[in-house]
């Protein structure tokens, strides 16, 4: 529950981003290799990686490095072992069907005459390929062949697959309700799990659908069988009905209401699932296992204080935050982002101790507050009020000794200053910046800034923070 906490308080929409991102990534990659032995092997690697990260929490130093490098070796020796099944998949997809790849098909053939050709072509024993594309295009991946573009029906069928027909031995496409071209020649399968009993018709037949979106209606002239290709699968149909169900839902005549498509929806589903949670959690236990803690000094911004009272002094100027998150955040978080704002509405004329806690400190995302110093600020408040004080000037150094000064007048002579009340009452007189008595000539006039001290202090408006200094000085006698 924690955790769970943790993650929907301080993720960070960069981290949504990044996991919905790799979440589909993943989900690509089941639906592309599914079915395929590259598939196994990664679900294999995955079991390892959870054995691994389960021998390090239990602190299995060997195991855990000894599973590491088995995991490493291992996705190596994917890429090279099963270099031309990855490739298959890749390079006859075009890239909407590997970034996205649900496209219904809209093309329709008349299944139910393919299929009884099919069973016909069964009965007597004559071999015969149809391939039905998808929504890819097959032209780069087949060779050879004669357009013939005759419209479907069972004899057209019969006649192309007649053993005394020069173009029987080679695939017959059907490209929406005509044949459009036969004697085409396909694409062998280098898979070596396939049984010993099937055929060079079979393996050209598993060629084309293993990289394309196609599907290859089989028939086997010895054992008189049909069967169906379909992505890297073979399936033997052993009637009419059940090979026009597979071209419908091929052709997206129907909408998948038997139990083997609810049971494929399920799946997708689940893996859909399935890659959110694994990449989600993976980022939380990267997220969580890099944690790194740094100590920032973040200045106090005061606000809401009421325009009639002012600060008169503060425990502390700024506040020490402990904090913690990932450390590439860590380090990339600048002091600027982190603010400490405390409210002062509720603040009287006197001491007020204020309290800082976690809704008084604004952090980038991913950052969590771990320890806070000082707690409490105290904030020593009083009522703002106007006197008006005489000018007078603060001289520094000394004259020469044989000059003495002789007059000296400022204007104005008296300005309004506003302030604490406490140190207003105490005051007396207002001094100007210090004025080097080394630097005067004989006759002069000087212009300085006041000496507002304490820096609370400010002049009224329509009085000036400047003044001047006429002065005459005379030799000694």
């Amino acid at each position: 529950m924690e955790q769970l906490t943790y993650f929907l308080e301080y993720v960070r929409w960069q981290d949504v981003v990044d996991i919905g991102l790799n979440s589909y990534i993943l989900f690509r990659f089941y639906v592309l290799f599914r079915g395929t032995y590259v598939f196994r092997v990664l679900i294999g690697l995955t079991m390892l990686w959870f054995f691994q990260q389960i021998a390090a929490y239990m602190g299995l130093i060997v195991t855990s490095w000894v599973v590491q490098g088995i995991v490493a070796v291992a996705a190596l020796i994917i890429v090279v072992v099963f270099r031309n099944e990855i490739r298959n998949v890749l390079q006859a997809k075009n890239l909407k069907s590997i970034l996205w790849g649900f496209t219904a098909k809209t093309r329709i053939a008349p299944v139910d005459v393919i299929a009884e050709s099919a069973f016909e072509l069964a009965r007597r024993k004559q071999g015969a390929l149809i391939v039905i594309p998808g929504e890819e295009d097959i032209h780069e991946s087949v060779q050879g062949g004669v357009a013939w573009n005759g419209d479907i029906s069972k004899e057209m069928i019969l006649s192309i697959f007649f053993p005394d027909n020069p173009v029987h031995d080679g695939a017959a496409v059907i490209e929406g309700e005509r044949v459009s071209r036969v004697g085409v020649i396909l694409p062998l399968s280098r898979r070596d799990d396939l049984p010993s009993h099937l055929g060079t018709r079979h393996r050209a037949a598993l060629g084309l659908t293993e990289g394309s979106d196609a599907v290859v209606v089989v028939v086997s002239e010895e054992r008189g069988e049909v069967s169906l290709a379909k992505g890297p699968h073979l399936r033997p149909l052993g009637s009419q009905r059940k090979l026009v169900q597979k071209l419908e839902e091929h052709f997206g005549i129907t909408e998948a209401q038997g139990p083997y498509a609810k049971k494929e929806r399920i799946e997708v589903t689940t893996a859909a699932l399935v890659s959110l949670l694994f990449i989600a959690g993976f980022w939380f236990s990267i997220s969580r296992g890099l944690e790194t803690l740094v100590t920032l000094e973040i200045p106090i911004e005061y606000q809401n204080r009421n325009p009639n009272m002012e600060i008169v002094h503060t425990s502390v100027n700024s506040v020490r935050l402990n904090l913690s998150g990932s450390g590439t955040l860590v380090k990339s978080t600048r002091p600027d982002q982190v603010r400490v704002r405390l409210d002062l509405s509720n603040s009287v004329a006197g001491q007020n101790s204020v309290p800082i806690t976690s809704n008084n400190i604004s952090l980038p995302p991913g950052l969590v507050l771990k320890e806070v110093a000082p707690q409490n600020v105290v904030v020593d408040m009083d009522v703002t009020v106007r006197k008006e004080l005489p000018v007078q000037i603060d001289w520094a150094g000394r004259l020469p000794e044989n000059i003495v000064l002789a007059e000296a007048t400022v204007e104005p002579q008296r300005v309004e200053i506003i302030g604490s009340r406490r140190v207003l009452e105490n005051m007396q007189t207002i001094y100007t910046e210090k004025v080097p008595l080394d630097r005067l000539k004989e006759v002069g006039v000087l212009e300085t800034g006041l000496a507002l001290q304490p820096a609370s202090l400010k002049v009224a408006p329509g009085s000036s923070d400047k003044v001047l200094i006429k002065y005459i000085t005379r030799r000694r006698e």
